[in-house]
């Protein structure tokens, strides 16, 4: 059978165990008698036993009212139970009078949904023990409980005093994990008993049914393993025609599971104290005799009380045992969240220093994923294992927040990285966007030890089917696991949950911030839009009257003028036309601020020879012209009137810039695709620009470019040619120029929701790229 078939027919076992009505066996331990009582207090059942007890015939307390065996006062307590809530029990000492002499008994009353139960049993004493002996017989032991801050040594000494109170020879501290199997985490024994300490115990080994129980009744006492059973009379209530629930009862009895079990450990009495902890079953305080023992009620009481104590002062130990941790966490948040609202710049927030990003949930290596972009943190997974990853969790992981200690085991694929992520913590910071944070932790291979190989607790018959059986040997046996890490801490899942509302929070104020910010700007960039062009318009008229006058003055009055006069107005002449070429400049950029897009789908290889043709009739030396384009451009959506324009200013800046012999041209595009992977272009022989499409566009537009071989740009001055009036070189070289042609190309992309930027060699070439999406 193959290890899932194997885990299936095991869960089908475990569930069918469960169905096993524990809660009503129909019967009770012999040392003590049970009756069950209707709301008149009337006798509606019996153990079986009363005549040994009570030296009262079973048949003779039956539809007896309760005073036929108890004193009025004691009628009355047992009367009280009857406005309490289920479970709460009245205990006191009673003397019943016997055939041959008078009997003390501890007298223990409860209600249930359907009767009151009342459990005697037999004791030597007709005096209960006062709070003051009970306080003498308790307080040392709570006192060393309390005064221990360590976690491990406290367990310790809660079996080392439930020891010496009842004398058992073995007392275990027995912790439950997330998957119900446990482990002996404190023991004291005798010195000839093989150790249980460190062993591991399978979720078979006590069933649901059980632990469900353990949360309802805190003490459970079993002198004798091998008695036999007393049954009720009659088996059922005569009221509801059902088993009597003796889920609450001291004396109930024991189920063959439960007998076998122990007595294949050499158990023959079992004492049994629940540790609770925010109201689940934390672990139990389980104690072992190798013989028959009985111990007194009261001290059973003791021993109850003590559990008390020892759960209530659990939760402060684990809680000082976690606290420097969980401080050291929640300074971290402190820290890490107030440089992420100041920073401008979310990833860098994130991953810079990168280890508080991994400190925050104690994991070794980190993944943001923001969209498309993803930036690895520390010992991770491939930027394509991490893709792929995020992938399945799109369609597997439907919670904002999804943790395993054991990646694989859901992820088969994880099994290639598992030395570095066979743990992960996921948080998903959007539903709408694909923003994640992946933590990750590496494979911790453990070596656990069991009581027994926990297989052997499933039977397989002969159809194929298991059945859970009862374990014959407890001697420890190794079972090595792999595939998992160190599990994730609920104060380091509270971390990641708290980085994520302060990631909304954040982004939520900044999103508030900017929309105003954008607004005012929007109103400022209009306003200034309208002022530049009504300026570079109205500064136009004057402009024209200076140059005028100044060509009359030079055609007319010339021969009045000495040389130094001559040349002052030629002067103001250049300057003049300088000037208009520079109101032009701005003119255009005010326009295409205020301008509609006119957007068509536009044949870019129709619109580019259109350019070509111009720029060639445009130049004289047109024969020297070399306009390589290696494929025809694609049709797309656009101005055709303004990308005319962008196409060309490049080309028109590409050979104005080029001192070369042989100058040529490039212009093509790219898909997305092979502007990922780093498509070189350029003929043979001749140097490369390699593609670095930065920033890459979202969209799935082609990336255009206009590549040359002139005289380059500084990489400094990379991000300042696109600025207005931004000249690299003086008016008197290549040509001149106002130096707002990069501007207005910029502009008119940026209209088009597109970006441009440019990589460039001095000495080698410049290559431009853009995208109109």
């Amino acid at each position: 059978m193959s290890q899932p078939e194997y885990t299936t027919a095991q869960a089908n076992a475990l569930t069918n165990h469960d169905r096993i009505p524990i809660h009503i066996p129909g019967s009770i331990q012999p040392h003590g008698v049970l009756l069950a009582l209707s709301t008149q207090l009337e006798i509606l059942q019996v153990s079986s036993n009363t005549q040994i007890h009570l030296g009262i015939a079973p048949e003779d307390l039956l539809s007896q009212p309760l005073s036929y065996l108890l004193d009025p006062q004691s009628v009355e307590i047992v009367k009280q139970c009857l406005v309490k809530k289920i479970g709460s029990t009245n205990t006191f000492k009673v003397s019943i009078n016997t055939l041959d002499k008078g009997k003390y008994f501890d007298a223990i009353a409860h209600r249930t949904e359907e009767a009151v139960i009342l459990e005697l049993e037999p004791t030597d004493s007709e005096f209960e023990v006062s709070f003051l002996n009970f306080h003498s017989l308790a307080s040392e032991a709570i006192a060393k409980i309390q005064r221990t801050s360590n976690l491990g040594e406290f367990l310790h000494l809660v079996a080392q005093e439930i020891q010496k109170i009842i004398g058992f020879d073995r007392v275990m501290v027995y912790q439950f994990d997330e998957s119900e199997a446990g482990s002996v985490v404190a023991e004291v024994k005798r010195e000839d008993l093989s150790p249980y300490l460190g062993l591991h115990y399978p979720a078979t080994d006590i069933p649901a049914q059980a632990r469900e129980l353990y949360t309802r009744c805190f003490l459970r006492f079993l002198p004798d393993l091998t008695a036999e059973p007393v049954k009720l009379l009659p088996i059922e209530n005569p009221t509801t025609h059902q088993h009597l629930d003796l889920s609450y009862c001291l004396l109930r009895s024991f189920d063959w599971c439960c007998t076998e079990y122990h007595q294949n450990m050499g158990v023959k009495a079992l004492l049994v104290i629940s540790l609770i902890q925010e109201q689940k079953l934390w672990g139990l305080i389980s104690c072992h005799h190798q013989t028959p023992k009985y111990i007194s009620y009261e001290v059973r009481k003791m021993c109850e009380f003590l559990g008390q104590i020892a759960s209530s002062e659990l939760a402060h130990k684990i809680s000082y045992s976690e606290w420097d941790y969980k401080v050291k966490l929640k300074s971290l948040q402190s820290d890490f969240l107030e440089s992420i609202s100041q920073a401008d710049n979310f990833i860098d927030a994130l991953i810079k220093p990168e280890i508080r990003l991994l400190d925050l949930v104690s994991a070794s290596g980190a993944a943001v994923c923001l969209d498309n972009e993803i930036t690895l943190v520390g010992t991770t997974p491939n930027i394509d294992e991490v893709r792929a990853l995020i992938e399945w969790a799109d369609t597997q992981v439907s919670d904002n927040l999804f943790s395993t200690d054991s990646l694989p085991k859901l992820y088969q694929e994880a099994l290639m990285f598992k030395d570095t992520a066979s743990g992960l913590l996921l948080l998903r910071i959007s539903k709408i966007r694909r923003y994640y944070i992946l933590w990750f932790r590496p494979e911790v291979i453990q070596t656990v030890h069991w009581a027994g190989n926990p297989q052997k607790s499933m039977q397989a018959q002969t159809d194929g089917s298991l059945t859970l059986s009862v374990r014959k040997s407890f001697e420890q046996w190794q079972e090595t696991v792999r595939l998992t890490s160190l599990p994730w801490k609920p104060c380091e899942l509270d971390s990641a949950i708290a980085l994520n509302n302060a990631i909304v929070g954040i982004v939520l104020s900044k999103a508030d911030e900017l929309a105003k910010i954008n607004l005012e700007l929007e109103r400022s960039n209009q306003e200034l839009a309208s002022f530049a062009y009504a300026a570079s318009h109205d500064l136009k008229e004057p402009l024209r009257g200076i140059y005028n006058f100044s060509t009359v003055l030079l055609e007319d009055y010339a021969q009045v003028l000495d040389d130094d006069g001559i040349e002052c107005l030629q002067t103001v002449v250049s300057l003049s036309v300088r000037m208009e070429t520079l109101i032009n400049a701005l003119l255009r950029l005010s326009q295409l601020g205020q301008a509609q897009l006119r957007l068509q789908a536009t044949d870019l290889k129709e619109l580019l020879n259109q350019v070509i043709d111009v720029f060639r009739a445009s130049r004289q030396d047109s024969g020297l012209v070399d306009i390589r384009i290696p494929r025809p451009l694609p049709t797309v959506l656009c101005d055709p009137v303004l990308v005319n324009e962008v196409f060309s200013n490049l080309l028109g800046n590409a050979f104005k810039y080029n001192d070369k012999a042989e100058q040529w041209v490039e212009i093509g595009y790219l898909s997305q695709e092979e502007g990922q992977r780093g498509r070189g272009i350029g003929k043979a022989g001749e140097e490369q620009l390699i593609i670095d499409p930065y920033p890459m566009p979202h969209a799935q537009c082609p990336i255009f470019y206009i590549r040359d071989n002139g005289i380059g740009i500084p990489e400094h001055h990379l991000e300042t040619i696109f600025r207005l009036f931004k000249r690299l070189h003086s008016q008197q070289k290549y040509g001149g120029g106002a130096g707002a042609g990069l501007a207005i190309v910029k502009k008119i992309v940026e209209l088009h929701n597109g970006k441009i930027w440019v990589k460039s060699t001095v000495g080698v070439g410049s290559m431009f790229y853009f995208t109109l999406q």
